[in-house]
Protein backbone atom coordinates (compact mmCIF):
# COMPACT_ATOMS: atom_id res chain seq x y z
CA UNK A 1 0.00 0.00 0.00
CA UNK A 2 1.14 3.49 -1.01
CA UNK A 3 0.78 6.28 1.59
CA UNK A 4 0.64 10.03 0.86
CA UNK A 5 -0.73 13.37 1.94
CA UNK A 6 -2.76 15.83 0.05
CA UNK A 7 -2.78 19.09 0.43
CA UNK A 8 -4.80 22.26 -0.72
CA UNK A 9 -2.78 25.17 0.55
CA UNK A 10 -5.38 26.11 2.57
CA UNK A 11 -4.63 29.72 4.28
CA UNK A 12 -6.25 29.79 7.92
CA UNK A 13 -7.47 32.99 10.29
CA UNK A 14 -4.87 32.82 13.71
CA UNK A 15 -7.27 32.94 16.19
CA UNK A 16 -4.94 35.06 18.49
CA UNK A 17 -4.43 37.73 16.04
CA UNK A 18 -7.53 37.43 13.90
CA UNK A 19 -5.19 37.80 10.85
CA UNK A 20 -5.23 35.81 7.70
CA UNK A 21 -1.49 33.82 7.79
CA UNK A 22 0.48 35.70 4.55
CA UNK A 23 0.57 33.39 1.18
CA UNK A 24 4.35 33.81 0.69
CA UNK A 25 4.96 32.23 3.70
CA UNK A 26 1.83 29.97 4.02
CA UNK A 27 3.34 28.65 0.00
CA UNK A 28 7.08 28.32 1.54
CA UNK A 29 5.54 26.05 4.11
CA UNK A 30 3.81 23.72 1.93
CA UNK A 31 6.88 23.12 -0.44
CA UNK A 32 8.71 22.27 3.03
CA UNK A 33 6.07 19.59 3.58
CA UNK A 34 6.51 17.85 0.23
CA UNK A 35 10.40 18.01 0.69
CA UNK A 36 9.83 16.68 3.90
CA UNK A 37 7.61 13.97 2.81
CA UNK A 38 10.43 13.19 0.34
CA UNK A 39 12.95 12.73 2.75
CA UNK A 40 10.96 10.76 5.04
CA UNK A 41 10.13 8.04 2.22
CA UNK A 42 6.31 8.56 1.82
CA UNK A 43 5.18 7.39 -1.52
CA UNK A 44 3.02 10.29 -3.22
CA UNK A 45 2.01 13.91 -2.05
CA UNK A 46 -1.31 15.47 -3.77
CA UNK A 47 -2.00 19.25 -5.02
CA UNK A 48 -5.65 20.06 -5.00
CA UNK A 49 -7.22 22.58 -7.11
CA UNK A 50 -9.93 25.25 -5.88
CA UNK A 51 -10.55 28.88 -7.02
CA UNK A 52 -11.15 30.38 -3.41
CA UNK A 53 -10.09 33.15 -1.49
CA UNK A 54 -8.54 30.70 1.68
CA UNK A 55 -7.06 28.50 -0.61
CA UNK A 56 -3.70 28.73 -3.10
CA UNK A 57 -3.54 25.78 -5.28
CA UNK A 58 -5.71 27.50 -8.35
CA UNK A 59 -2.42 26.16 -10.55
CA UNK A 60 -1.36 22.93 -9.12
CA UNK A 61 1.00 22.07 -11.31
CA UNK A 62 3.14 24.85 -11.11
CA UNK A 63 3.59 24.21 -7.07
CA UNK A 64 3.69 20.24 -7.95
CA UNK A 65 6.90 21.57 -10.36
CA UNK A 66 8.88 23.56 -7.78
CA UNK A 67 8.59 20.75 -5.83
CA UNK A 68 9.71 18.63 -8.30
CA UNK A 69 12.70 20.59 -8.29
CA UNK A 70 13.21 20.08 -4.26
CA UNK A 71 12.39 16.25 -4.52
CA UNK A 72 13.74 13.02 -5.49
CA UNK A 73 11.37 10.25 -5.64
CA UNK A 74 8.37 10.80 -3.84
CA UNK A 75 5.47 10.87 -6.72
CA UNK A 76 3.59 14.46 -7.92
CA UNK A 77 0.13 14.27 -8.58
CA UNK A 78 -3.17 16.73 -8.81
CA UNK A 79 -5.92 15.79 -5.91
CA UNK A 80 -8.04 16.58 -7.79
CA UNK A 81 -7.78 18.81 -11.32
CA UNK A 82 -11.31 20.16 -11.96
CA UNK A 83 -11.23 18.64 -15.47
CA UNK A 84 -14.28 19.93 -16.28
CA UNK A 85 -13.29 23.44 -16.50
CA UNK A 86 -10.34 23.18 -18.01
CA UNK A 87 -8.96 22.43 -21.29
CA UNK A 88 -7.76 19.01 -21.57
CA UNK A 89 -5.04 19.85 -23.56
CA UNK A 90 -3.51 22.67 -21.52
CA UNK A 91 -4.15 19.84 -18.40
CA UNK A 92 -2.09 17.38 -20.54
CA UNK A 93 0.51 19.35 -21.92
CA UNK A 94 1.46 20.98 -17.83
CA UNK A 95 1.63 17.30 -16.38
CA UNK A 96 3.57 15.96 -19.52
CA UNK A 97 6.31 19.01 -18.76
CA UNK A 98 5.74 18.52 -14.70
CA UNK A 99 6.73 14.93 -15.66
CA UNK A 100 9.57 15.70 -17.04
CA UNK A 101 11.05 18.31 -14.63
CA UNK A 102 10.67 15.22 -12.10
CA UNK A 103 11.57 12.44 -14.50
CA UNK A 104 8.88 10.58 -14.42
CA UNK A 105 6.83 10.94 -11.35
CA UNK A 106 3.89 13.05 -12.23
CA UNK A 107 0.26 11.60 -12.03
CA UNK A 108 -3.16 12.98 -12.29
CA UNK A 109 -5.99 12.61 -10.37
CA UNK A 110 -9.25 14.50 -12.16
CA UNK A 111 -12.61 15.31 -11.15
CA UNK A 112 -15.27 17.13 -10.82
CA UNK A 113 -14.38 19.17 -7.33
CA UNK A 114 -15.91 19.58 -4.42
CA UNK A 115 -16.57 23.10 -4.97
CA UNK A 116 -18.10 24.97 -8.28
CA UNK A 117 -16.51 28.03 -8.47
CA UNK A 118 -14.36 26.78 -11.10
CA UNK A 119 -17.62 26.39 -13.39
CA UNK A 120 -18.56 30.23 -14.05
CA UNK A 121 -14.94 31.22 -13.56
CA UNK A 122 -14.35 29.79 -17.12
CA UNK A 123 -17.16 30.41 -18.78
CA UNK A 124 -19.75 26.63 -18.08
CA UNK A 125 -22.80 26.52 -17.34
CA UNK A 126 -23.54 24.05 -13.94
CA UNK A 127 -26.57 22.42 -16.22
CA UNK A 128 -23.67 20.89 -18.27
CA UNK A 129 -21.92 19.27 -15.04
CA UNK A 130 -22.22 15.77 -15.75
CA UNK A 131 -21.49 16.17 -19.73
CA UNK A 132 -18.79 18.29 -19.90
CA UNK A 133 -16.77 16.12 -17.50
CA UNK A 134 -17.15 12.87 -19.89
CA UNK A 135 -16.12 14.84 -22.68
CA UNK A 136 -13.23 16.46 -21.39
CA UNK A 137 -12.42 13.21 -20.27
CA UNK A 138 -12.29 11.06 -22.79
CA UNK A 139 -10.35 14.02 -24.52
CA UNK A 140 -7.51 13.88 -21.63
CA UNK A 141 -7.66 9.96 -22.21
CA UNK A 142 -6.99 10.06 -25.65
CA UNK A 143 -4.15 12.62 -25.78
CA UNK A 144 -2.48 10.29 -23.36
CA UNK A 145 -2.39 7.39 -25.84
CA UNK A 146 -1.56 9.47 -28.99
CA UNK A 147 0.15 13.18 -29.91
CA UNK A 148 -2.02 13.42 -32.91
CA UNK A 149 -5.89 13.28 -32.75
CA UNK A 150 -8.85 13.55 -34.66
CA UNK A 151 -11.48 15.02 -31.80
CA UNK A 152 -14.72 16.74 -31.85
CA UNK A 153 -16.77 17.68 -28.79
CA UNK A 154 -19.75 20.23 -27.56
CA UNK A 155 -17.31 22.00 -25.06
CA UNK A 156 -14.10 22.67 -27.06
CA UNK A 157 -12.90 23.26 -30.72
CA UNK A 158 -12.16 20.07 -32.70
CA UNK A 159 -8.91 18.57 -32.99
CA UNK A 160 -7.75 17.81 -36.47
CA UNK A 161 -4.68 15.93 -36.23
CA UNK A 162 -2.50 19.20 -34.89
CA UNK A 163 0.45 18.01 -32.47
CA UNK A 164 0.03 18.31 -28.39
CA UNK A 165 3.56 18.71 -26.87
CA UNK A 166 5.57 17.85 -24.63
CA UNK A 167 5.18 13.92 -24.16
CA UNK A 168 5.48 13.17 -20.82
CA UNK A 169 9.02 11.14 -19.57
CA UNK A 170 6.62 8.12 -18.61
CA UNK A 171 5.03 6.30 -21.29
CA UNK A 172 1.64 7.59 -20.29
CA UNK A 173 1.11 9.67 -17.68
CA UNK A 174 -1.19 7.95 -14.59
CA UNK A 175 -4.85 9.12 -14.58
CA UNK A 176 -6.74 8.41 -11.96
CA UNK A 177 -10.61 8.75 -11.50
CA UNK A 178 -11.50 10.97 -8.12
CA UNK A 179 -14.96 10.11 -6.80
CA UNK A 180 -17.27 11.10 -4.24
CA UNK A 181 -20.13 8.99 -3.51
CA UNK A 182 -22.65 9.20 -6.79
CA UNK A 183 -22.47 5.26 -7.68
CA UNK A 184 -22.62 6.60 -11.66
CA UNK A 185 -18.81 7.93 -11.35
CA UNK A 186 -17.52 4.69 -9.20
CA UNK A 187 -19.09 2.97 -12.36
CA UNK A 188 -17.48 5.02 -14.97
CA UNK A 189 -13.61 4.45 -13.19
CA UNK A 190 -14.48 0.92 -13.78
CA UNK A 191 -15.79 0.68 -17.09
CA UNK A 192 -12.84 2.99 -18.36
CA UNK A 193 -10.45 0.78 -16.17
CA UNK A 194 -9.14 3.91 -14.48
CA UNK A 195 -7.52 3.71 -10.71
CA UNK A 196 -10.09 4.70 -8.41
CA UNK A 197 -9.39 7.99 -5.86
CA UNK A 198 -12.28 8.07 -3.28
CA UNK A 199 -12.63 11.00 -1.38
CA UNK A 200 -14.40 10.11 1.97
CA UNK A 201 -14.16 13.13 4.33
CA UNK A 202 -16.65 12.26 7.01
CA UNK A 203 -19.01 9.08 7.99
CA UNK A 204 -17.70 5.48 7.73
CA UNK A 205 -15.53 3.65 5.40
CA UNK A 206 -17.66 0.43 5.27
CA UNK A 207 -20.23 2.88 4.08
CA UNK A 208 -18.86 3.21 0.83
CA UNK A 209 -17.82 -0.55 -0.12
CA UNK A 210 -21.02 -0.61 -2.17
CA UNK A 211 -20.11 1.92 -4.43
CA UNK A 212 -16.13 0.40 -4.92
CA UNK A 213 -17.86 -2.99 -5.23
CA UNK A 214 -19.81 -1.62 -8.17
CA UNK A 215 -16.42 0.01 -9.79
CA UNK A 216 -15.16 -3.61 -9.02
CA UNK A 217 -18.13 -5.19 -10.96
CA UNK A 218 -17.50 -2.61 -13.61
CA UNK A 219 -14.00 -3.12 -14.28
CA UNK A 220 -15.03 -6.60 -14.47
CA UNK A 221 -17.63 -6.53 -17.23
CA UNK A 222 -15.59 -4.13 -19.19
CA UNK A 223 -12.57 -7.00 -19.42
CA UNK A 224 -9.74 -5.02 -17.80
CA UNK A 225 -7.16 -6.89 -16.48
CA UNK A 226 -7.65 -7.34 -12.87
CA UNK A 227 -3.96 -6.96 -12.10
CA UNK A 228 -3.88 -3.09 -13.09
CA UNK A 229 -7.19 -2.57 -10.39
CA UNK A 230 -6.54 0.08 -8.20
CA UNK A 231 -8.78 1.75 -5.53
CA UNK A 232 -6.82 4.44 -3.21
CA UNK A 233 -8.74 7.04 -0.51
CA UNK A 234 -8.19 9.91 0.64
CA UNK A 235 -9.19 10.63 4.11
CA UNK A 236 -8.75 13.36 7.09
CA UNK A 237 -5.74 12.76 8.74
CA UNK A 238 -3.06 14.15 11.23
CA UNK A 239 -0.47 12.25 13.33
CA UNK A 240 1.21 13.22 16.54
CA UNK A 241 2.81 11.15 19.17
CA UNK A 242 -0.24 11.07 21.14
CA UNK A 243 -3.73 10.75 20.00
CA UNK A 244 -5.00 13.64 22.15
CA UNK A 245 -2.20 15.31 20.56
CA UNK A 246 -3.60 14.74 17.23
CA UNK A 247 -6.67 15.63 17.99
CA UNK A 248 -6.16 19.34 19.47
CA UNK A 249 -3.60 20.16 16.67
CA UNK A 250 -6.16 19.19 13.86
CA UNK A 251 -9.66 20.86 15.30
CA UNK A 252 -9.31 24.50 15.42
CA UNK A 253 -8.22 24.39 11.51
CA UNK A 254 -10.86 21.77 10.91
CA UNK A 255 -13.62 23.49 12.16
CA UNK A 256 -12.66 26.54 10.43
CA UNK A 257 -12.79 25.30 7.71
CA UNK A 258 -16.40 23.35 7.65
CA UNK A 259 -18.00 26.00 9.41
CA UNK A 260 -17.17 28.07 6.80
CA UNK A 261 -18.48 25.29 4.72
CA UNK A 262 -21.64 24.79 6.51
CA UNK A 263 -22.48 28.18 6.38
CA UNK A 264 -22.08 28.75 2.40
CA UNK A 265 -24.16 25.72 1.66
CA UNK A 266 -26.91 26.06 4.07
CA UNK A 267 -25.84 23.24 6.41
CA UNK A 268 -25.73 23.09 10.70
CA UNK A 269 -21.96 24.04 12.17
CA UNK A 270 -19.44 21.28 12.25
CA UNK A 271 -19.70 19.95 16.59
CA UNK A 272 -16.98 18.93 18.32
CA UNK A 273 -18.69 15.66 19.19
CA UNK A 274 -19.23 14.97 15.67
CA UNK A 275 -15.13 15.68 15.26
CA UNK A 276 -14.49 13.07 18.24
CA UNK A 277 -16.60 10.59 16.45
CA UNK A 278 -15.00 10.80 13.29
CA UNK A 279 -11.69 9.92 14.89
CA UNK A 280 -13.21 7.31 16.97
CA UNK A 281 -12.83 3.56 16.04
CA UNK A 282 -15.88 4.06 13.46
CA UNK A 283 -14.84 7.26 11.77
CA UNK A 284 -13.49 7.96 8.69
CA UNK A 285 -10.86 10.32 10.28
CA UNK A 286 -6.94 9.06 10.27
CA UNK A 287 -6.13 11.13 13.26
CA UNK A 288 -3.83 10.03 16.33
CA UNK A 289 -0.71 8.27 17.15
CA UNK A 290 1.58 6.36 15.03
CA UNK A 291 -0.42 3.07 16.06
CA UNK A 292 -4.10 4.22 16.16
CA UNK A 293 -3.65 5.85 12.57
CA UNK A 294 -1.64 2.72 11.07
CA UNK A 295 -4.68 0.65 12.86
CA UNK A 296 -7.32 2.71 11.02
CA UNK A 297 -5.29 2.79 7.88
CA UNK A 298 -5.55 -1.17 8.38
CA UNK A 299 -9.41 -0.87 8.76
CA UNK A 300 -10.40 1.02 6.10
CA UNK A 301 -8.09 -1.52 3.64
CA UNK A 302 -10.21 -4.46 5.37
CA UNK A 303 -14.00 -2.23 5.16
CA UNK A 304 -13.33 -1.64 1.63
CA UNK A 305 -12.03 -5.21 0.25
CA UNK A 306 -7.96 -3.92 -0.09
CA UNK A 307 -6.62 -0.34 -1.04
CA UNK A 308 -3.78 0.17 -2.97
CA UNK A 309 -2.92 4.02 -2.13
CA UNK A 310 -4.46 6.12 1.44
CA UNK A 311 -3.74 10.00 1.04
CA UNK A 312 -3.42 12.06 4.58
CA UNK A 313 -5.50 15.67 4.20
CA UNK A 314 -3.59 17.65 6.48
CA UNK A 315 -4.07 20.83 5.30
CA UNK A 316 -6.46 22.33 8.07
CA UNK A 317 -3.88 22.29 10.25
CA UNK A 318 -1.84 24.94 8.27
CA UNK A 319 -1.04 26.86 11.73
CA UNK A 320 0.39 24.52 13.56
CA UNK A 321 3.46 24.57 11.68
CA UNK A 322 5.93 22.38 13.78
CA UNK A 323 2.86 19.92 14.29
CA UNK A 324 2.51 19.40 11.11
CA UNK A 325 6.38 18.68 10.22
CA UNK A 326 5.99 16.38 13.47
CA UNK A 327 2.92 14.92 11.22
CA UNK A 328 4.68 13.72 8.50
CA UNK A 329 7.70 12.96 9.99
CA UNK A 330 5.87 10.73 12.18
CA UNK A 331 3.64 9.26 9.06
CA UNK A 332 7.05 8.63 7.19
CA UNK A 333 8.96 6.71 10.14
CA UNK A 334 6.53 5.32 12.24
CA UNK A 335 3.45 4.59 10.59
CA UNK A 336 4.57 3.28 7.17
CA UNK A 337 7.27 0.83 9.10
CA UNK A 338 3.52 -0.49 10.92
CA UNK A 339 1.49 -1.01 7.81
CA UNK A 340 4.40 -2.98 6.22
CA UNK A 341 5.24 -4.98 9.42
CA UNK A 342 8.93 -3.53 9.56
CA UNK A 343 10.64 -2.00 12.46
CA UNK A 344 10.17 1.72 13.06
CA UNK A 345 13.01 4.21 11.66
CA UNK A 346 14.23 6.72 13.80
CA UNK A 347 12.02 9.81 14.51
Amino acid sequence: MEIGIDSFAMLAIDPRTGHLQSAPDRMESVLAEMELADQVGLDVFGMGEHHRENTLDSAPAVILAAAAARTKTIRLTSAVAVISAADPVRVFQEFATLDLISKGRAELVVGRGSFTEAYPLFGYDLRDYDALFAEKLDLLLKLNDAPHISWNGRFRPALNGEGVYPRPHQERLPIWLGVGGTPGSFARAGTLGLPLMVAIIGGSFERFRPAVDLYRRAWQAAGHPLAKQKVGVHAMGFVADTDEAAREAFFPGWFQAFSTGAKERGWLPPTRAQFEAMCGPAGAFLIGSPHTVAAKIKACSQALGGVSRITLQMSTAALETEAMRRSIELLGVKVVPLLRDAPDRKA
